[in-house]
Formats: structure tokens, sequence, C-alpha cells
């Protein structure tokens, strides 16, 4: 076990953040309720433990798919916003209910940009960040499509959740994914393309490894984890991408486990 993995151990405030391809099945696009329930269930025994979790959580356009029996996503900024305005309160309903029953709190926070060009906005998402923490809540965080104009927009969580560490000082970020973590190659395409454990510093070389969206659901892709993982590591905090397909990865991670990516 590297140095830097050991020290996940100890990590009491930890950021979380999931993307719509772990959400939803792939072939229907419909939400995958055994992956979800099994992901709650992990936060909420971490949080009993003692840790500090805060939840991103993409997946509300696609819920809004779900209701509305939309099979394929809308190319136009209004389509796609009326669909997470709808499919943001399905989303939450599940999550609520799941929390729920592991005897945990959750409360929602939608951001924009503005956290990361507004001082004022910044502030007032930070402070209210803080007392749900301290009041021993789990935020749950996600942009706030439904309202969003292109100049506001952070435009995927992964760079959304590196901005909310950098926000609350959290120790590590840990990026849930449809792939083990980053290759030096496209794994669903390369048979001989290897999983790199360790990520000491992001160069040139790590960047052009990185490529576009993955799947017709999300939006983000190793390129959007990349730049997260520049402000995660430059704030000071340790980023790991894992797989979040696999039951019990979150543990295994914060357990010093070699899964998945670790940038220092």
């Amino acid at each position: 076990m590297s140095v830097a993995r050991e020290k996940l151990k100890a990590a009491k405030r930890i950021v979380v953040k999931v993307g719509t391809s772990t959400l939803a099945y792939g072939a229907s696009g419909k939400l995958n309720l055994y992956r979800i329930e099994h992901l709650i269930r992990e936060i909420a025994d971490l949080h009993n433990s003692g840790k500090e979790i805060i939840f991103v959580s993409s997946g509300a356009i696609a819920a809004g798919m779900e209701k509305m029996g939309i099979a394929k996503k809308p190319e136009t900024i209004p389509e796609n916003q009326a669909l997470a305005a709808i499919g943001q309160g399905v989303l939450m309903h599940i999550y609520e209910k799941f929390f729920a029953e592991y005897g945990q709190t959750m409360g929602q926070l939608l951001l924009t940009g503005e956290i990361s060009t507004n001082e004022h906005a910044r502030e007032n998402a930070q402070n209210s960040l803080m007392t749900l923490l301290k009041m021993g809540v789990i935020p749950v965080i996600n942009e706030n499509d439904a309202v969003a104009t292109e100049e506001i927009r952070i435009g995927d969580n992964d760079n959304l959740s590196a901005m909310v560490a950098s926000l609350i000082d959290a120790e590590i970020l840990i990026i849930l994914s449809d792939i083990e973590g980053l290759y030096n190659g496209n794994p669903k395409i390369d048979s001989a393309a290897k999983l790199i454990h360790e990520v000491p510093k992001i160069n040139s070389e790590i960047e052009k490894i990185a490529g576009g969206a993955g799947t017709k659901l999300g939006t983000g892709g190793m390129f959007t984890k990349i730049q997260a993982a520049k402000i995660a590591t430059q704030n000071g905090i340790t980023m790991l991408i894992i797989s979040g397909k696999k039951i019990g990865n979150l543990r295994r991670a914060l357990n010093g486990e070699e899964i998945g990516t670790i940038f220092f």
C-alpha cells in the first residue's frame, strides 16, 4: 500500500461524485435502483463511522427522461432544462427514501458556476454546506441545470465536485465512474489498455490520454475528470477515480486498497 493510499484511511471530510452512467442502465437509460440503494447505504454507513460525506450527483436529466418516457436525450437547452426540472424531484425523492431508511438526513443544494466567479455566491454556498455538515446532514449537490445559462454553467459534475471539495476544504474527492480509472488507452476498444494506478503529476501525457464522453447519457468522460483532478490537487485535495459499478468500492478505496487511479 502506498503512503498516499494509507492516508485515505484517516480522511474525515470526503466528497463523493457519481455520474449518470453509474446511476442508470446503459441499455434502457432508466435508473438502476439496485446500484443506487447500495451506494446510499454505503455512504450512510461511512457517515455513521464518523466521516463527513458530501454527495455530488448527476442524473436529473436521465430521471426526467425516464419519467416522461423519452428515450433519446434532446439537443436543445430548454428541453434539457425542463427534463432536469422534472428529474431533479424524482431523483431527490429516491435519495430521500433510501437515506431515511438508513437513518440519515439529506439536504439538497443546487449550484451554478457563480460559485467560482462570484465571491458572494461562493461564500453563501460555503456557509450553507458547512452548516449542513455541522448539523450532521449529508449534502446532496447537483448543478442547477433548470435555470443555469451558458454563461454561468459549470457544464459537468466532475468539475463541480472539485469546486465543492475546494470550497469546504475536503481531504478526498472520489469520482465514481463507469470504468475502473484512468487507462493508458481506451479500455472499451483496446484490450491491451492498462490501468494507471497512481498519477503523481498531471502533465501533457496524462492530458492526451483523456478522451470524450463515453455514453449517450453522460457528459463527462475522462477529459473532465482530469480537469477536476487539476482543480482538486492544486487545492491540496487527493482525488480518486474508481468504478461505481462495483458494490463496496467506496469503502475499499477509503481502506487504502489499490483500486482505481489516485491523483496526489
